[in-house]
């Protein structure tokens, strides 16, 4: 009977322990996003926003899943190389809420207009990542007038036919608690070099394990980023969706000067894709390293340094 006590208490403990750290690292993710952004009311819905930074305007697009804190975390010393970031929100990650059930990138180009008019902003460069890429793109094609240089890092692909998401069942798995999200994402902040954490940000396990400890930190900090996906499930949820549908944009129209950048061993397929994209548009370059993976691990100085001098002379 006391051995059986002591088992069902030390279950109890462990049981509090997790649902105290889950508490815990729920309330210091929202804490850390707090009263950092605005929100704007377009036609399409609310927006919400961050600007960061003085001088030439760039506006700022993030991956998935994301949010304007991405966005700032993955490209943030621009701000400190004297340019202004603007961070939106795209629909459905953190306070950004659209109106219609279904979001495309082609209204979420249109909704960055309407910010652009908020801000006086009569035109800037763009800075895009991964699934940022395709509204983008969308916004440069549209509006013409409005893109000065379009910059795509790890610019994200359609999937392939037949594929409704990467990572499977695993990461619908995810998406479906927040519980379940901060346990796997736990597992993999501890070990950064695991084939889960490679699975989910497309980036060799070797290359972490090589990888210099601050970039090792680095990925630990991306992955405790993510939460609480509950707060992007509806725009990760519509960039699944958006992938598996093959559409493009007109990149005949297109006229702005364009820099993709990707690397080799990106397993989400980003290097073709930026190969492809700078050789559609009128006016492409492409940056392609040969390891780094989607999280461009140990490639990140080096990548901010190409976009800061293609924003110096085309920004």
């Amino acid at each position: 009977m006391a051995v059986t006590l002591q088992i069902v208490g030390g279950a109890f403990l462990i049981g509090l322990a997790v649902a105290v750290g889950f508490t815990r690292s729920r309330a210091r993710a929202r804490h850390r996003v707090a009263g950092r952004s605005e929100l704007l009311r377009t036609s399409a819905g609310t927006l919400e926003y961050a600007v960061v930074g003085e001088g030439p305007r760039v506006l700022v697009v993030h991956g998935a899943p994301g949010g304007f804190d991405q966005a700032l975390d993955m490209v943030g010393p621009l701000a400190g190389s004297g340019f202004q970031l603007v961070a939106p929100s795209r629909f459905g990650y953190l306070r950004s809420q659209p109106q219609a059930l279904t979001v495309t990138p082609e209204m979420q180009a249109d909704a960055y207009i309407e910010l652009f008019d908020h801000l006086a902003i009569d035109s800037a460069a763009v800075v895009a990542i991964s699934a940022g890429a395709w509204s983008a793109l969308e916004f440069a094609s549209r509006h013409p007038s409005r893109c000065r240089a379009l910059v795509l890092v790890v610019p994200a692909d359609h999937l392939p036919p037949g594929v409704s998401v990467h990572g499977g069942r695993f990461t619908d798995w995810m998406l479906r608690s927040d519980f379940l999200a901060w346990l796997a994402l736990r597992v993999m902040a501890l070990s950064p070099a695991s084939r889960l954490t490679e699975m989910m940000l497309g980036t060799p396990a070797s290359v972490i394990r090589e990888a210099h400890p601050a970039e090792r930190s680095r990925v630990g900090e991306i992955l405790e980023h993510l939460l609480p996906l509950s707060d992007r499930r509806a725009g990760m949820r519509d960039d699944i969706r958006v992938a598996a549908d093959r559409r493009e944009p007109a990149f005949d129209t297109i006229g702005c000067p364009v820099l993709t950048i990707s690397a080799e061993d990106d397993r989400f397929g980003t290097a073709n894709r930026a190969r492809a994209i700078a050789g559609a548009v009128r006016d492409g370059r492409v940056v392609v390293y040969p390891t780094g993976g989607h999280a461009l691990v140990g490639r990140l100085s080096s990548v901010l340094e190409e976009g800061r001098a293609f924003l110096a002379q085309h920004g």
